[in-house]
């Protein structure tokens, strides 16, 4: 008897050709993110180039209820990509054309498969520039998907703010447009915000009308690093509510500093918790954002700013904060990282961060933090050495302590990862029943049969 996927496979032959494969290794690439889920064959993987080509594919899978797993660059910490259910993962990657810019409007048209550095590259003689800046270089269609943020969210927003539109294939392939390129509407529901962070559970999304912004006129970037971690944390807190503008500000403890200053050769930098800074507008704006800034971090203890003022300084400091990830795990050779993902009121922030910090001492276990502190949210990457099932668990014991701590204050189990598999135990405890009904119904209306990214977000 015929499989239902390789009756997909055979009837997606005539317009995808090889680009439909069994191949092994490309099944095994296709299996897991960067997280410690296991990993899972799909039965096959789509290369696919255009959105009808998503939607014929859809067409067929919804008819043989196959499920399907949109897959990006890979990069997800939180199981989005796994093919828990096998099925066809279906790769974007190769949709990286930048379709239109307007320059005069500050906006731009691209397809799900353009990455961040690709479309800044693509954007630099315009002048423009897009902000959402999550550190990997992951696509931006999967960005939507995991509504991401990043370094620059404090002043520039997350991927919510700068989508006004979108082009997703249901799962029975039709295609449809959402919003569109004007600033402001109030027709309709915002199923533009539906599908951001819906994590290829309700259609893929193939087309972004992205919001842009001018390349600042003068950018400059600093450190500081202080005695304590605590000083750290309210110097966060204070420059936030002084109102000052900064672009980022990036906190990071000495654990994840040490491993930093060795994996990206900061040789000028102790193993001290210290603050990231950088700065955006005119010259005497820049200046007087960077003056308010140091005196406010004096204040805590700061040991004085270090500046990185020519670009490539810059850059490789910035290189350094984005390679946090992979610096961590350079401290146990062959480690598995679980990464929380919490966010708080910026007014919790020393309490989460602080009460982070005391749960990892108390575990007895690695666990280096760094985090976009400005709009409250940090990580804390828990190392858990090869081949130790016993550690893995003592892991996702810490993640669900630090994550109860900022439920607690009124914060999220993720504020810029998703939901995956990885966190779907705390949706109902943040959200409540009646709220988490209301997203199965809209999951049951528009993919009735369950095809689209199943086993993730819902327990079941």
């Amino acid at each position: 008897m015929t499989r239902p996927v390789d009756a997909v496979i055979a009837a997606a032959r005539p317009f995808l050709g090889d680009r439909i494969t069994t191949n092994a290794s490309l099944r095994e690439q296709h299996s897991h993110g960067e997280d410690t889920n296991p990993p899972v064959l799909p039965d096959a993987v789509a290369l696919v180039e255009t959105t009808e080509e998503v939607s014929r594919l859809l067409a067929l899978c919804h008819a043989h209820s196959v499920p399907v797993v949109p897959f990006g660059a890979g990069t997800s910490l939180e199981g989005h990509v796994t093919p828990v259910r096998g099925g066809i993962s279906v790769d974007l990657s190769r949709m990286t054309r930048v379709i239109e810019v307007n320059q005069a409007d500050m906006d731009c048209r691209i397809e799900a498969g353009v990455t961040r550095k690709m479309l800044n590259q693509h954007l630099r003689d315009a002048g423009l520039f897009f902000p959402v800046d999550p550190g990997s270089d992951c696509t931006i269609g999967g960005m939507c998907a995991t509504r991401a943020s990043g370094t620059c969210a404090v002043r520039y927003g997350t991927i919510r703010e700068n989508v006004l539109g979108l082009t997703v294939v249901l799962p029975d392939g039709r295609v449809i447009q959402t919003g569109g390129r004007v600033r402001k509407s109030s027709t309709g529901y915002d199923l533009t915000r539906l599908f951001i962070g819906s994590e290829g559970t309700l259609g893929i999304i193939t087309e972004i009308q992205l919001r842009l912004h001018g390349i600042p006129e003068a950018i400059s970037a600093a450190t500081c690093q202080f005695g304590d971690l605590e000083g750290t944390v309210e110097t966060v807190i204070a420059v936030m509510q002084a109102g000052i503008p900064v672009a980022r500000i990036e906190l990071i403890d000495d654990v994840q500093m040490a491993a930093i200053a060795a994996y990206s050769k900061l040789d000028n930098l102790d193993a001290a918790p210290t603050l990231f800074f950088e700065f955006h507008g005119t010259p005497a704006s820049v200046a007087e954002q960077a003056a308010q800034a140091e005196e406010i971090a004096a204040h805590f203890g700061a040991r004085g700013f270090k500046w990185a003022t020519d670009p490539a300084e810059r850059a490789k400091l910035w290189q350094a904060r984005h390679d946090a990830y992979w610096s961590g795990i350079a401290l146990i050779p062959g480690c598995r990282g679980v990464a929380t993902d919490t966010v708080v009121p910026i007014s919790r922030l020393a309490e989460a961060v602080l009460g982070a910090k005391q749960d990892i001492v108390e575990s007895g276990m690695i666990a280096p933090i760094v985090g976009h502190a400005g709009d409250g949210n940090f990580h804390a990457l828990i190392l858990v050495p090869p081949n130790d099932p016993a550690a893995l668990e003592r892991a996702w014991a810490l993640d669900r302590k630090i994550v109860a701590r900022a439920l607690s204050l009124g914060g999220s189990c993720s504020g810029e990862h998703g939901v995956g598999i990885g966190k779907r135990e705390f949706l109902e405890i943040e959200h409540g029943p009646e709220a988490l009904a209301v997203m199965r119904s809209l999951k049951a209306t528009l993919d009735p049969r369950g095809i689209m990214n199943p086993g993730k977000m819902f327990l079941n």
